[in-house]
């Protein structure tokens, strides 16, 4: 990219940078300290600022890079992450949102915790919630360096590392200083900018095509080589049986995942109410449609304007769709018009970016402190010594996911998240549905329903072409690969729903019927929530 490019683009970086940094420096002159301060932000918010946030803090990396990089990439199989995303609000409206703002404090173990015995479904529980977001945080880690290398002239892996290590320093300050108050504006601020650019980006593209829908699919399977074949189903997913059944995995995991995500189960404990709660989904799934139809236009977009060889000559994994969307769109690479929309959209990513890993940093910290770190210690911490092993636990995490998404570089961030949404479904999902709605669920159950589909799910990866076995794996010179689907949430999935059954079966434990009716109450109607 030019030096115009690079100049404006990190004018506008540090412009949001300073901006959100301020914000921070505010909120944290008021805080006072407390467990629900830095956790739920003193449980402030209202619906329509919460369901702001919540599509701040949805609508990632993945969402503004990956799958649009993906459609541009395979046409229709790309469509299933945007539907995918989308559909799995449905799931979190009518099972999940007022139930566990009514049943829990501020993370998922809370709710398991109300009715189990509270050491081992706290420890397992935050161990899940650490694994799921840490795996989501390489996500966002990989697309930041994705963005700065294609804005640096894509030759740069020290700039590609320095920008994951600064994201990873910034995420840490947002979180240490100023904790849920602050991440909450910053990712409001974030949807804001994001949704604005989004509709810009897809205005410009319909206008090139005079708004002729047909017109631009017809150009883009034109430009991607395969013609037709990148309008139907089957190209990237439909090659053979393991194919299909990868696309099955990929469906299951985003559609079940985010229901177990622990950043996005923590905003529902930032709103007084459960009303407040479920209004503040609406209001999300409302933001998050209009946001994923457009990712939808965009990719198609990126496919007829820049050509699908041009965006994996930028970066193999389809990265870097968009920001070449932009430049295309303002007038090109040496047009002040390209320069410009090409640093807004960079910026805008890099603020999704910022925003994300903020909540998911802030999610896993209190899943360390208050789960893991309470737990482990034979008496019950007071409240300000979790607050500070949360922000201690900030920068560790930070530093895991920094190392993380340096070695995973290459791949699809929205690729990557699916990985993430499947350990979710997989070991999240079962023990939080058993414990709302099963009358005998059981400690025993709860943690096997855990690890049951925890560690299968890690396993499975670990074992699969992402990692080793193909060229496009993390480590390609190995071979090690043993089970064939790239996401495991078809095997994972039903193998957490099954040991946790089996696990209450097999329980000698008699489940405590007076416990499950007061979480029955508590969750239908609120009575004594936090």
């Amino acid at each position: 990219m030019t030096g115009d490019h690079q100049t404006l683009a990190l004018l506008l970086f540090s412009a949001f940078v300073a901006v959100t940094l301020g914000i921070t420096t505010w909120v944290s002159r008021d805080r006072h300290g407390s467990a629900e301060e830095f956790y739920a932000g003193g449980r402030l918010f209202t619906p329509l600022e919460n369901g702001f946030a919540i599509a701040g803090d949805y609508m990632s990396a993945a969402s503004f890079l990956g799958i649009s990089g993906l459609i541009a990439l395979y046409g229709y199989d790309g469509m299933l992450y945007s539907v995918g995303f989308l559909v799995a609000w449905l799931v979190v409206l009518f099972l999940v949102a007022e139930l566990v703002r009514n049943c829990g404090r501020f993370t998922l173990a809370d709710v398991v915790a109300a009715r189990m015995r509270e050491r081992p479904v706290r420890i397992a529980a935050g161990t899940s919630s650490v694994t799921v977001s840490v795996l989501y945080l390489v996500a966002q880690m990989v697309g930041a360096g994705s963005l700065v290398a294609l804005l640096l002239g894509g030759s740069s892996d020290a700039a590609r590392t320095w920008t994951v290590i600064g994201v990873g320093a910034l995420m840490v300050i947002y979180v240490s200083w100023g904790g849920m108050r602050a991440t909450t504006w910053i990712q409001i601020v974030k949807a804001v900018l994001l949704i604005g650019g989004t509709i810009a980006l897809t205005a410009l593209v319909l206008a090139r095509f005079h708004g002729d829908i047909n017109r631009l699919l017809t150009t883009a399977a034109e430009r991607s080589g395969h013609g037709s074949a990148f309008l139907a189903p089957g190209l990237r997913y439909g090659g053979d049986w393991t194919a299909r059944f990868d696309f099955i995995s990929l469906g299951l995991a985003l559609v079940l995942g985010t229901a177990g995500l622990p950043h996005i189960l923590s905003r529902f404990y930032t709103v007084p109410t459960a009303r407040a709660a479920r209004r503040s989904v609406v209001w999300a799934i409302g933001l998050i449609g209009g946001f994923y139809l457009m990712t939808i236009v965009l990719g198609f977009g990126a496919a007829a304007i820049v050509g699908p060889e041009t965006v994996r000559g930028s970066n193999v994994a389809g990265n870097t769709a968009v920001p070449l969307l932009a430049l295309d769109l303002g007038g090109g690479a040496d047009s002040t018009g390209g320069t410009v929309l090409f640093a807004v959209v960079a910026a805008v990513a890099f603020a999704t970016i910022l925003a994300v890993v903020a909540g998911i940093t802030l999610a896993s910290s209190a899943s360390v402190a208050h789960d893991l770190y309470a737990s482990l210690r034979r008496r019950r911490s007071e409240p300000r010594s979790e607050v500070a092993v949360a922000r201690v636990a900030a920068v560790g995490v930070g530093v895991v996911a920094i190392g993380l998404g340096l070695l995973a570089r290459d791949l699809n961030v929205a690729f990557l998240v699916g990985l993430a949404f499947a350990v979710a479904a997989s070991a999240n999902l079962p023990v939080l549905l058993y414990s709302l709605f099963w009358r005998g669920f059981t400690t025993r159950g709860a943690v096997w329903a855990v690890y049951g589909g925890l560690v299968p799910a890690v396993l499975l990866v670990v074992l699969s072409p992402v990692v080793s076995g193909s060229p496009d794996a993390l480590f390609p010179g190995l071979d090690f690969q043993l089970f064939p689907l790239q996401n495991p949430g078809l095997v994972s999935i039903p193998l957490g729903f099954a040991a946790g059954w089996l696990g209450t079966v097999t329980s000698t434990e008699a489940p405590d019927e007076a416990k499950h009716a007061e979480t029955e109450v508590r969750s239908l109607t609120g009575a004594g929530a936090a």
